[in-house]
């Protein structure tokens, strides 16, 4: 079989303990100097229990608590309950505004509030404003995207199911910080709510996200080597590891690494661009004599590249069958961000579905952020029908695409929307797939198309197509029709 061809088919469930012993398997006695491991960062040595006690003490002294159980070197995560603003004081629950006062607290970068039932919305308005790093230099008020929950696994999967899973906002990014206020005001159509009316949600924190400093200059330092090897099936669920052959790498980050080794070899960091001549020999293989209508592949920063911890995860790898269509989406974290820090705002929103909003993982397949440049989203293999929690109703047989910002009135960068064109072009063109196509898929359920409707949608579509929300804001959707047409013309049609 070609390697496309192992590419495309997959499990719809794979563990990740016998990927990685797959990758074992198929490794020569040292990995190549390309996989090489850089140093990782300092770890936090406080204990589980001394850290206990200092939130203990910091809670007493009115500081923020931090959940140790989410301090890690690659970032961590502050959740601080909110309380009924000065005036609603003694109405608890029902207060119709929540919120903290300025305070100090350790350094994060992303904001955003969850809350206890994810099937609750939050109506209303949720501000922050923030104290830039080792400054007095305070933020003016800033918005958070409330109308997040679209953004989802379907309903009736087990990742929705879970007990771990919150509603939550949008979140926020807002660099280098180390003071907060945050005010949360219901609002019901349009008015503020009553007193005394229940309506905000139950358990509202306010989540603080570090994103750490992933791996150290891991995309600069990686070579493009040419991909390695396919590795072999993977063995029996608990086959013993053989550690020492990882160079390094956790098991979970060899899983990770494993199922794009087709691609790159095992531990890189980048998988390099291929040529059109490349690729398209690579889909005619598998489909002789058909034309391959398929884009040249674009250099991918996998999840090694950005910093992911793969044991912030669940483990396993969750499939469906093909990828009919791409959503396109915005992370509505705001436009404040360099290149440079991309990588940094992609961990901090992993950490925010994972840790904060209780997802298995990050919700996207892929982002692009505001250069073009494209990372590897949820984990499961870059070529590979990976299911994600991006369009809630229609993560069966599709992908989602993220552009790192907010474009509701802010236009996309012409090399962002290069870089879905460019992306769309070559995952589409595995599955056979015309950008300028149509496509049916049938709903899982939303606000939209009742479960088990069968609606036809663009085969590159904006979030909006399948959901009513203002995702991917309305200049990015403006921009679809151009991407269709591009990505057609990278395929060859």
């Amino acid at each position: 079989m070609s390697k496309i061809g192992r590419m495309r088919s997959s499990r719809f469930l794979a563990s990740s303990i016998g990927v990685a012993c797959a990758a074992v398997l198929a490794l020569p006695a040292a990995l190549p100097a390309a996989a090489a491991i850089p140093a990782a960062p300092a770890l936090d040595t406080t204990s589980a229990s001394e850290q206990s006690a200092t939130s203990a003490q910091a809670a007493s002294a009115g500081a923020p608590a931090v959940d140790a159980a989410t301090a890690s070197p690659s970032g961590r995560t502050q959740s601080l309950p909110l309380v009924p603003r000065a005036t609603d004081r003694g109405l608890g629950p029902t207060a119709a505004e929540q919120g903290l006062g300025r305070r100090d607290v350790r350094s994060f970068s992303l904001v955003g509030v969850v809350w206890d039932d994810p099937d609750t919305e939050l109506f209303g308005r949720v501000q922050v404003r923030t104290r830039a790093r080792g400054t007095t230099r305070w933020s003016g008020w800033q918005d958070v995207e409330t109308h997040n929950h679209e953004h989802a696994a379907d309903p009736d999967t087990a990742e929705r199911a879970s007990s771990r899973v919150r509603g939550s906002t949008a979140p926020l990014w807002v660099g280098e910080s180390d003071g907060v206020e945050v005010r949360v005001r219901a609002e019901v159509s349009g008015r503020t709510a009553a007193s005394g009316v229940q309506a905000l949600p139950d358990g509202l924190r306010l989540e603080l996200v570090d994103p750490g400093t992933g791996v150290p200059d891991a995309v600069a330092t990686q070579a493009t080597a040419p991909a390695a090897g396919p590795v072999a099936d993977p063995p029996p669920v608990g086959t013993p590891v053989d550690a020492s052959r990882l160079g390094g790498l956790t098991v979970e980050s060899a899983a990770a690494s494993a199922v794009n080794a087709d691609l790159a070899p095992l531990g890189a960091t980048v998988i390099p661009a291929l040529s059109r001549t490349a690729t398209e020999a690579g889909l005619a293989d598998l489909e002789p004599g058909m034309k391959p209508y398929i884009g040249p592949r674009p250099r991918i920063v996998t999840r090694r590249g950005w910093g992911a911890d793969e044991k912030l995860r669940e483990p396993d790898f969750l499939y469906t069958k093909k990828v009919q269509a791409a959503f396109v989406h915005h992370t509505a974290s705001g436009n404040n961000y360099s290149c440079g820090e991309a990588a940094s705002v992609i961990r901090s929103i992993y950490r925010y579905h994972v840790v904060s909003s209780g997802w298995r993982d990050i919700g996207y397949n892929f982002l692009v952020d505001k250069c073009g440049n494209i990372y590897e989203g949820r984990a499961g293999g870059v070529a590979k029908a990976v299911m994600g929690a991006h369009t809630l109703g229609f993560n069966t047989n599709s992908m989602g695409i993220a552009v790192i910002g907010s474009f509701g009135t802010t236009n996309p960068p012409a090399a962002a929307v290069t870089g879905i064109a460019k992306l769309t072009a070559w995952k589409l063109g595995l599955y056979r797939a015309n950008p300028q196509g149509k496509t049916d898929l049938i709903s899982g359920g939303g606000n939209l198309y009742a479960k088990g409707k069968k609606v036809r949608l663009n085969v590159i579509s904006g979030h909006r197509d399948g959901f009513a929300t203002e995702c991917p804001g309305g200049r990015l959707y403006g921009k679809l029709g151009t991407t269709r047409s591009e990505a057609a013309r990278y395929q060859g049609r």
